[in-house]
């Protein structure tokens, strides 16, 4: 395998052809169907679809067949079959639509306003995860293009991955011949903690989500009336939320969202947090004097991939302060993000979590928990021997430096769906989401040299793929 002829295919396409259409990518605001109800009638996914088949269709790639499945009252998936020298398959995966806009873009920068500055290209859904189809078929043009042997390889790119992938077990489902039994399924959704070297995730956390509702009264009356005779909502979302987060810690407290965190894994943190050192913290835009809630790396390591962690997203029935009168509000309605450990089971987790805010509630108060997001995370097998030599090699071959090994914080449902239905398949899971990329917030963007070495890698993975049979 000539490294030198992989990296010049690879960057050549990439400067040529990947970069000017994930240009015109982000300047398409075809937001996941939770963010876009109406994204039938808005026609900026079937938008994407169309870019991404044109320019998959064109590539010189030996037997390429392209399908856009369409299941009733489904998002779109793109279906791509590569055949090749051996019967086995391999399973590459991304996806295609988008977070919303968010706020906070910086000066001449927006969610679909690319702009390509200093290696960087600026705007929403490139790295998180448009670049995907891209780099799985350039990487298989390259080896094609030295006439060295692949397995089959099939390329699986979904439409709704941002709201839960709620979508894609069918079409596992209705493909499930198709796909046959992958032996290696490649995803390129993840981060990286740097820049430096290639990171492969071991982890991935799931999500337990919803809106706790508090109701007190049928409208709004004056607070100097009511106050101290009906009780605040805000003050019972308060309670509520105290029964599952510690505030002055951020600790979890049900024993129910924890689950033991295996050795391998706390050795694991240890190398990558001996790696990183501050930058896990300093990589985030802290206001001047907000402190991280440790400088212990390999805690932070931990606490980001095996611990829970709640977020609250958003809010309803608070007005903002400059038209807010002094009025005792009817409602609080806040929505939670409860991020949970690798292998604790979502589903079980969000019927606790909702027990945990509807039962007992406090004054009486009407308090009602919707969930909207169950997901379960998932643990990486153990690498096969020949995987783990091709990731080193491959590191050190693009990136010049060792592979590194690290879980993430994220939610990807599809590789639990897959660990659970190939439970013998090895994984890659990969990403170009490293330092102050900021998937899903303002001035998010991708990393272009970490996408050109990542695609060297996979082919890389994939040619001693083929070997390892």
């Amino acid at each position: 395998m000539d490294k030198t002829a992989i990296q010049t295919h690879v960057e050549r396409l990439w400067d040529q052809s990947i970069l000017p259409e994930l240009t015109e990518y982000i300047r398409i605001p075809n937001k996941s169907p939770a963010f876009d109800p109406e994204w039938r009638a808005h026609g900026y996914m079937e938008q994407v679809v169309a870019r991404f088949t044109e320019w998959a269709t064109r590539q010189p790639i030996k037997g390429l067949a392209l399908e856009v499945m369409r299941l009733k009252d489904r998002t779109p998936l793109l279906f791509i079959d590569i055949p090749g020298a051996a019967g086995e398959c391999v399973l590459l995966y991304g996806h295609m639509d988008k977070q919303p806009e968010m706020t906070g873009w910086k000066p001449g920068l927006g969610p679909w306003t690319p702009v390509l500055k200093d290696g960087s290209l600026y705007g929403r859904g490139a790295a998180d995860d448009g670049y995907a189809m891209f780099a799985c078929l350039t990487a298989i043009g390259a080896l094609q293009a030295q006439s060295i042997p692949h397995a089959r390889c099939v390329i699986m790119i979904e439409a709704c991955e941002e709201s839960g992938s709620y979508d894609l077990p069918f079409y596992i489902d209705h493909l499930g011949e198709r796909i046959g039994k992958p032996s290696l399924v490649i995803a390129l959704d993840s981060g990286c903690a740097n820049y430096e070297q290639l990171w492969c995730t071991t982890s991935l956390r799931g999500l337990a989500g919803g809106t706790l509702k508090v109701e007190v009264l049928t409208e709004g009356v004056h607070s100097g009336d009511a106050g101290g005779v009906v009780p605040d909502s805000f003050r019972i979302v308060r309670q509520l939320l105290s029964r599952l987060e510690d505030e002055a810690t951020g600790e979890v407290l049900p024993a129910d969202f924890h689950v033991e965190i295996p050795e391998a894994r706390r050795q694991q943190a240890v190398a990558a947090g001996a790696a990183l050192g501050e930058s896990l913290y300093t990589k985030f835009p802290l206001t001047p004097g907000t402190r991280p809630l440790s400088t212990d790396p390999t805690e932070l390591i931990l606490n980001r991939t095996w611990r829970p962690a709640l977020s609250i997203i958003g809010a309803d029935g608070l007005p903002p302060p400059a038209g807010a009168g002094n009025v005792m509000r009817p409602m609080t309605a806040v929505k939670l993000s409860l991020r949970l450990p690798p292998t604790c089971d979502g589903q079980s987790a969000t019927r606790k979590l909702q027990s945990l805010m509807e039962q007992n509630p406090p004054n009486g108060a009407h308090v009602s928990f919707e969930s909207n997001w169950a997901a379960s995370g998932w643990d990486a097998p153990a690498l096969a021997p020949w995987l783990e030599r091709s990731l080193e090699e491959a590191s050190q071959a693009y990136f010049g430096k060792p592979a590194a090994y690290m879980g993430e914080g994220g939610t990807i449902p599809f590789t639990n769906m897959l660990g659970e239905r190939f439970p013998e398949a090895q994984f890659l899971v990969t990403g170009v989401l490293g330092p102050h990329a900021n998937a899903h917030g303002p001035n998010e963007f991708l990393h272009v040299p970490t996408g050109k070495r990542v695609t060297c890698c996979v082919a890389r993975v994939i040619a001693d793929h083929f070997r390892s049979r």
